[in-house]
């Protein structure tokens, strides 16, 4: 797994975590967030709204294609399913 560049917040009740547990906690936290947003996730919690052709679509290869392409389609939308 990559290490992730990013920046975390890291709150805890306990304020005498020494470095070993903190860098712990903050590896748990990086292989926790590299699961969920993976693209796999991103394209199950998400469809295409093409309204050009009134399709919804929640294809893999499809969210690839619109996700890499320089210019979108007008009227056509990512939306999220929440």
């Amino acid at each position: 797994m990559k290490r992730g560049n990013r920046d975390l917040l890291v709150l805890t009740k306990n304020s005498e975590l020494n470095e070993v547990e903190f860098e712990q906690e903050v590896e748990c936290l990086n292989l926790l967030l590299y699961h969920t947003e993976s693209f796999e996730n991103f394209c199950i919690v998400n469809e295409i709204i093409d309204v050009n052709k009134l399709k919804i679509t929640q294809d893999i290869y499809r969210f690839q294609k619109l996700v890499f392409q320089k210019e979108m389609k007008p009227f056509v939308f990512i939306s999220n399913k929440n």
